[in-house]
């Protein structure tokens, strides 16, 4: 059930209860965000018997997976070009240009992937999940899916959160393979090296936990992402003015928690 009653809270008289009452409305809408991913997943086992949310899981695989591509091919060669011509730069002092490849496949595998993958998806998918659930919230449309006793986070939401769990791994693991094409690219062109020196060197010092890792951390992400995103749609109000502030703050939201959950995992991992 999508509660619509807003929050109370008492005036602040000063700046540290103005920063306590900031802390609580973080906390609580962190305990929501929590309590709706655990609602949407336990939702997911309806997905064996039921067609329609199958149907819905493909058209959502669709569009957060290949409707992205051309975004994310671009950005990944790009990113690989660019991790290798600066790593290949440093290494080209020390006549060490050859490892330039280790340096890409594993930045790639271990960050760049995943986390390039995850802004994308948060910025071009996660943008139109929160639109989309917002403008459905300020027309009253969830509202008459409740009084059907249809649940929204089963309709709505949970094919969105299968969807991404399933297609983020992939397209991290396309954005490594396409940001190391294009790191090759920069090291045959700029510095030199044969395709197969690249290869060779790049897969000697790449190691299987690094793509667990890495998709790992795109596993999170996507439902970092989709679970922000319902999140804010969920709880638009304002009309064309709340969907727009949700749809602001379900981007921004999702890139500070991608930064930050990065890390820890990284942290967790190679510690």
């Amino acid at each position: 059930m999508i509660v619509r009653e807003p929050r109370q809270f008492p005036e602040t008289t000063n700046s540290l209860q103005n920063l306590g009452r900031r802390c609580l409305v973080i906390i609580g809408e962190t305990g929501r965000c929590g309590v709706l991913l655990a609602q949407s997943l336990w939702a997911a086992r309806h997905l064996l018997v039921s067609r329609r949310m199958r149907r819905e899981t493909v058209a959502q695989m669709y569009v957060a997976g290949i409707r992205s591509i051309p975004v994310i091919t671009i950005v990944a060669v790009f990113t690989g070009m660019i991790l290798a011509l600066q790593t290949g730069l440093v290494l080209s002092r020390y006549n060490q240009e050859i490892y330039v490849g280790s340096g890409v496949m594993v930045t790639m595998l271990r960050e760049m992937g995943p986390f390039m993958t995850g802004l994308i998806l948060a910025a071009c998918v996660g943008s139109s999940m929160a639109a989309q659930l917002g403008t459905m919230m300020v027309n009253d449309e969830i509202a008459a899916l409740e009084i059907m006793s249809i649940d929204p986070v089963r309709f709505l939401m949970t094919p969105r959160m299968v969807a991404m769990l399933v297609m983020t791994p992939v397209l991290s693991f396309y954005t490594c393979m396409m940001g190391v094409l294009g790191g090759g690219v920069v090291a045959m062109t700029q510095l030199n090296l044969k395709w197969s020196q690249y290869m060779v060197n790049a897969m000697d010092f790449a190691d299987i936990k690094d793509l667990y890792v890495g998709l790992f951390k795109s596993v999170i992400f996507g439902a970092t992402i989709v679970t922000v995103a319902c999140y804010e749609g969920f709880t638009t109000e304002q009309g064309a003015v709340g969907v727009g502030m949700a749809t602001r703050r379900s981007v921004i939201s999702a890139f500070l928690l991608i930064l930050v959950l990065g890390y820890f995992v990284t942290r967790i991992f190679y510690n």
